[in-house]
């Protein structure tokens, strides 16, 4: 098995515990301060997708580092002038607008701005 198959399936398998515990409102707490729950449509497919990261929060600015951004392909649909993504920030749907960027070295970011309630 190759070790790019184990983190794929490792990946999957967090995301299946963190979905569900992001969105109880009796264990948000644990998880809601470093995880959020972002909901996009597939520029491509136009499927409705929702997967869990990790963020930092700087007023009505979110930063999220895409850790294997390569395996990865969700923050692809933010790619040049980005897009429409929500977000369930600690217990509330937000709306906002997502911004993928890599950097010199590689690293791919995701700014999201939020919207105004």
């Amino acid at each position: 098995m190759a070790s790019g198959d184990i983190f794929a399936r490792i990946n999957k398998g967090m995301n299946r515990v963190m979905v569900p515990l992001a969105a109880s409102s009796r264990w948000q707490w644990l998880v809601d301060r470093y995880v959020v729950v972002v909901t996009y449509t597939g520029r491509r497919s136009g499927h409705t997708f929702s997967t869990p990261v990790f963020y930092r929060r700087r007023g009505d600015r979110l930063t999220i580092q895409v850790a294997l951004a390569d395996g990865k392909s969700w923050w692809r649909n933010f790619e040049g002038d980005g897009g429409p993504i929500s977000l369930g920030l600690r217990g509330t749907d937000r709306a906002g607008h997502a911004t993928a960027r890599r950097d010199a070295r590689g690293r791919v970011s995701v700014t999201v701005d939020l919207e105004q309630p």
